[in-house]
């Protein structure tokens, strides 16, 4: 006699306890199957047989008992190990017939091989093949509703078959069916039994169970008869396939599948899910989309604010530091700051410009027009220093300054008060003072990007011209100093407070300040700011996120039979999980990609309304990855909760 393939010794099972009352469905089963038998087990509803069937399939556990298959006991398996079984030895076919309704027909006969890791060229093909030989070759693109119901149980024979099938578990395979439909299907099965197909046939129909060569009848939990009419005829090949199964079971239950064809799967059915049901997914998208949006947004608005901020104030130069003598103690004359300090202060390499300034508020005239502006001496390093360009005319030359030349260069709002706004101001004549100086540039307008309208009613001399001519002294009131790096403008001061205290006896008579310690400032509340508003925006982002699972959870539910009919053909608790968690991602990943485009799109329409924004690549990639990492962390319970499902009650599920 060949080794049993199944055996079931006094096997029990019973429902309810504690709460609820216990009622016992199996009292004590045991069974033999051979390799190679075609069994039918008879009962009346209510017998226990489809309890049998589940318990032999490995969808569910006995309560007591031993069941062993090829010679392994199958309580010692691990859920991978069951899962193995159900892929790679057993093959179901339903009464309800239990195909998924978003796949194909060509999909439901795949999904056993995807779970065992075959590549992908390798399934298509025997997936047509089977579907070709059952007579559905031009059918394998149809979804389930479009197929009529011996066509649709083809398919799931078709799909009990795709790993090989060597034990086929029939339940009520043609309760579904019209009498037609119905004995083309058994036709199948005593075909797939002379093939050497194990076949378990539960049915009520004892017409039905005629076609078999053995048949166990159940009744209330217990077996009453069981014909053994017929042993397979080769017990070597049938003991080879049993030892076969069970090596095979010890060699690859621990295999991971396809590292590339599970999480490709995955995503494709997590997409064809999302495009079924496109009017809620894109419900559930919109917290994503108004999150991501909002945080790109709120991030590029702070950005475009921040940066407008610090380039007003760094109009005068961000790298500027300004000299002047002070007193050293009370009783000390106040320091003075000469020319010698600044040609010294020129040579150091920290610095980049320097510029002595002597000026004052001095009445200007033409024609009768009288003002007082702020009249200042400078050198040629004017414009840079200061970033000030000229826009008309051009800026006095080192030629002018060495020589003193009475030429100078004036302000918009100089032109305006003494000139009027329209009037071509190179070659006039203004009596500085009492000194004619002629025009020969006019300087950008300042204010506007400075903010101090002030800036803009401005007289530049050269410093030789307004030290002699005008003011009578040749010492700076002060001078200004551009440090050759934005990034080190301390470490400049310190070189110049060394030297300064060097060249001054070791007195601190002098005093050096800069703009940066307050664009610094600036910057840091501007990024508070930023980081407000993104934070604010990322709330949307986590309703969004909250949103994700509550459609997952509801998708856990509509689809808990789905879930029991991968289990039972062979996926694993991680291959549900990664199927759950993978629609949660994709999900969130096109969310977060059309809340991007959003925000671009947003962003385009306040450049056009003239508001500053500033998109940066960080904040796009930050919010996309956060939109990414909301879809797992929130899509992580539903998923969790669809992989610890039991396969039977997820199968049962309405």
């Amino acid at each position: 006699m060949s080794t049993p393939l199944i055996e079931l010794c006094d096997i029990r099972k019973a429902y309810g306890g504690i709460d609820t009352p216990r009622v016992e469905v199996l009292r004590g089963i045991s069974l033999s199957i051979l390799p190679g038998e075609f069994i039918a087990i008879v009962g009346a509803s209510g017998s226990g047989k489809s309890t049998l069937m589940n318990i032999l399939g490995c969808l569910d556990r006995p309560t007591s008992g031993s069941y062993r298959f090829a010679g392994k006991d199958v309580a010692e398996l691990a859920s991978d190990e069951l899962a193995w079984l159900r892929r790679e030895a057993f093959g179901f076919v339903f009464q309800g017939y239990h195909l998924i309704p978003s796949a194909s027909a060509q999909e439901n006969v795949e999904m056993p091989a995807i779970y065992a890791g075959t590549p992908a060229a390798e399934r298509h093909a025997r997936a047509t093949t089977l579907l070709e030989r059952l007579g559905l070759g031009s059918r394998t693109s149809n979804r389930p509703h479009q197929l009529s119901g011996g066509q649709q149980q083809r398919v799931s024979i078709a799909r009990a078959l795709m790993n090989g099938g060597h034990i086929i578990l029939a339940d009520e395979p043609t309760g579904a069916l019209d009498s037609h439909s119905g004995t083309e299907v058994m036709a199948l099965l005593d075909e797939l039994a002379s093939q050497g197909h194990v076949i378990i046939l539960i049915t009520h129909d004892r017409e039905v169970a005629a076609r078999a060569h053995r048949v166990v009848e159940i009744r209330d939990g217990l077996m009453i008869s069981d014909s053994a009419t017929q042993q397979p005829a080769d017990d070597t090949r049938e003991g080879l396939q049993a030892g076969d199964l069970r090596q095979r079971l010890d060699q690859g239950a621990t295999l991971r599948g396809a590292w590339k064809g599970e999480p490709l799967e995955a995503l494709q059915a997590a997409w064809r899910v999302m495009w079924i049901n496109h009017f809620r997914t894109a419900l559930t998208l919109l917290g994503i989309v108004i999150g991501v949006a909002s945080v790109v947004v709120m991030l590029a608005v702070g950005e475009g604010s921040k940066r407008q901020v610090m380039a007003q104030m760094a109009a005068f130069g961000s790298n500027i530091l300004y000299l002047n003598g002070r007193h050293a103690t009370l009783r000390e004359p106040a320091g003075i700051v000469s020319l010698d300090d600044v040609d010294a202060i020129a040579e150091l390499p920290q610095v980049k410009r320097i510029m002595p300034v002597i000026g004052g508020d001095v009445m200007v005239r033409h024609g009768n027009n009288n003002q007082k502006f702020y009249v200042g001496g400078n050198n040629v390093e004017f414009p840079n220093i200061l970033n000030w360009p000229v826009v008309e005319g051009s800026f006095f030359s080192e030629a002018d300054e060495r020589a003193g030349a009475a030429v100078a260069v004036i302000g918009q709002k100089v032109r305006e008060k003494l000139l009027g706004p329209d009037a071509n101001a190179l070659g006039q004549y203004l009596l500085i003072g009492n000194v004619p100086f002629q025009v020969v540039g006019l300087l950008a307008a300042k204010g506007a990007s400075s903010g101090d309208q002030k800036s803009d009613e401005r007289i530049v001399v050269p410093y030789s011209a307004a030290s002699t001519r005008l003011f009578g002294s040749h010492d700076p009131e002060y001078v200004i100093i551009a440090s050759a790096d934005s990034a080190r403008v301390s470490e400049t001061e310190a070189a110049i407070d060394r030297l300064m205290r060097k060249r001054h006896q070791g007195k601190a008579d002098f005093e050096l300040t800069n703009d940066a310690a307050l664009i610094q400032a600036e910057a840091r509340t501007q990024n508070s700011l930023s980081l407000m508003l993104g934070a604010i925006a990322a709330i949307s982002l986590l309703v969004g996120g909250i949103g994700v699972m509550n459609i997952m959870l509801m998708t856990v539910r509509e689809r808990t039979r789905e879930i029991g009919i991968r289990m039972a053909t062979g996926a694993r608790q991680r291959d549900i999980l990664r199927q759950f968690l993978s629609e949660a991602v994709m999900m969130s990943m096109v969310g977060g990609i059309t809340g991007i485009l959003l925000a671009l799109l947003i962003g385009g329409g306040l450049l056009m309304a003239n508001i500053a924004v500033a998109f940066a690549l960080p904040a796009i990639l930050g919010a996309f990855s956060c939109a990414v990492a909301t879809g797992i962390v929130f899509g992580f319970m539903p998923a969790r909760k669809a992989a610890r499902l039991d396969p039977v009650k997820a199968l049962t599920s309405e």
